[in-house]
Formats: structure tokens, sequence, C-alpha cells
């Protein structure tokens, strides 16, 4: 084994935390250039997280793309979040400079603020239809809304203890033709405006812990019912993870923080 200047930065980042072992993990890799898909996804299967993240330099920021251990996506919050406090606390970019990040989703800016990081990403609003069976049936859901993103199935349950008490079935929860499952309610904590829970068993992950994406959806949908455009989410998940949400047209800005837990390279 052995560590040389061709080796591969790696780094292991907690986010939407303050703490190590909070939030959602994810994998960093930063690479001097493009690599081949099939390494990239051999990678992110070997890191074994919900998603890793690679980026390499272009001249206005960065290429960034997404892998979870089974597929690439083509939106991810918290591996971006982790991305951009990879590329500040090891000085690869200015400290009071945005980051532009070129993704399948467009442009990304994330910047940091008043100790924060805020992510500029497109809303997804979801469009309203009908309970699917299973919710009513196999899932004993009868929600309160049900609607569609372009991958994803927004859930709001009649009580928040439902959302706490669900209990995630990766064999049931694949027979929803939808890539990700959003289950979201009111919530007694003052602290917050609402609470969510994300499932994505077609991309190889039963629970994610804390998933920003899902938040450019939950924006657009809670921002009228809580008479407000910026709120506080929790993510219900046994890591748990707290999102700032704010929405601005088409445009939901992401704010969270996050913590670096290792320092790595993939050896050549």
């Amino acid at each position: 084994m052995k560590f040389s200047s061709s080796n591969i930065a790696l780094y292991q980042v907690d986010a939407f935390s303050e703490e190590k072992f909070r939030g959602n993990p994810a994998a960093v890799c930063l690479l001097e250039t493009s690599a081949e898909e099939s390494w990239m996804q051999a990678v992110a299967a070997e890191m074994n997280l919900s998603e890793t993240a690679f980026l390499w330099p272009q001249k206005d920021g960065f290429q960034l793309r997404w892998f979870t251990p089974t597929v690439e996506v083509d939106l991810c919050g918290h591996a971006t979040l982790a991305s951009a406090h990879v590329l500040y606390e090891f000085n690869k970019v200015s400290s009071n400079k945005p980051i532009h990040f070129h993704t399948k989703s467009g442009l990304l800016i994330v910047q940091q603020q008043d100790g924060s990081l805020v992510m500029d990403f497109p809303a997804e609003p979801a469009e309203e239809i009908p309970p699917l069976q299973i919710l009513l049936s196999i899932l004993d859901l009868s929600p309160l809304y049900t609607g569609r993103t372009r991958s994803n199935l927004l859930v709001h349950v009649r009580e928040e203890q439902q959302l706490y008490d669900f209990k995630a079935d990766a064999d049931t929860l694949l027979q929803i033709p939808m890539e990700g499952i959003i289950l979201t309610s009111e919530t007694e904590n003052p602290d917050f405006d609402f609470v969510s829970r994300f499932f994505a068993p077609r991309c190889g992950i039963l629970e994610d812990p804390v998933t920003g994406s899902a938040h450019c959806c939950l924006g657009p949908y809670w921002a009228p019912k809580r008479g407000n455009n910026k709120m506080v989410a929790y993510q219900a998940s046994k890591r748990g993870g707290i999102v700032g949400v704010q929405v601005d047209g088409d445009r939901v800005y992401l704010t969270g923080k996050a913590v670096t837990v290792m320092v790595g390279a993939l050896i050549d």
C-alpha cells in the first residue's frame, strides 16, 4: 500500500447536522477530471452510503454527479451540502465566494451564510393524485393528501405519530411505482414547521436519513399551509436532521450544517 500524489482524495461528511454520527453521511470524491461512469458506480457501491458525490473543477465551478450504491440520481441535497462543506473546509475555494455546481438538474449554487451553507435548488411542487390503493390497504395509510413529482410520491399522513410509527418494508414499498416516497405531517414540536421521512428502495436506499432534494417538494407544499415561505423542517429518521427551507418562486433555498467524519484516499 502506498500513498502518492496520484491517489484520489475521499472524504466522509455528515450533512444536515452539527454533530458527528447524526444527519446523513455522504462520501465526497475529489477528481481532477471526469471519470468513467462504471468506475464511479463501483466506488459508490464500495462506500455503501446513501450517496457518493464526485466532483471535478471546471472553468466557472465544478461538475457534480451523485451515485447511490446502485444507481446515479439527478438531484441530491445532502451530498451537495457535503461537497460544498469539503471545498470550503479544506480551502479548495475562497470562503467568501459562492460555489457553482453543474449537475443533471442544472446549475446549483451554494454559499456560506452565518455559519451554515445555503443551497439554491429548483422547486419541485407535487401534483395531487388520488391515493394509491397500496397506501390504503397494505400500508394502512389513509392520507390527507397524495401527490407526485417527476420522481417522488408525497404522502401527508393524518397524525405525526403515524409517521414515527411507520415500519418500512422494501418488498412492499417496491410496489409503489416511484423512485422515492415522502411521508410528511404536521408536528407538535414548536421548533419545527413540519416533519418528514423518505424512502427510496428502488435506488438501493430503504430509508434515507436526511433528504435535501425531498424538501424541494416539501417546501412548496407546506409554505401555503404554514403561511410562511421560510420554515424549519425535521427529518425524523433514526439519525435525524434539520433543514432550513425557504421558498422563492421556482427556487427553494435549503440551509444546513455539516461535519467531516473521515479523510482518506482511494489508493492508485
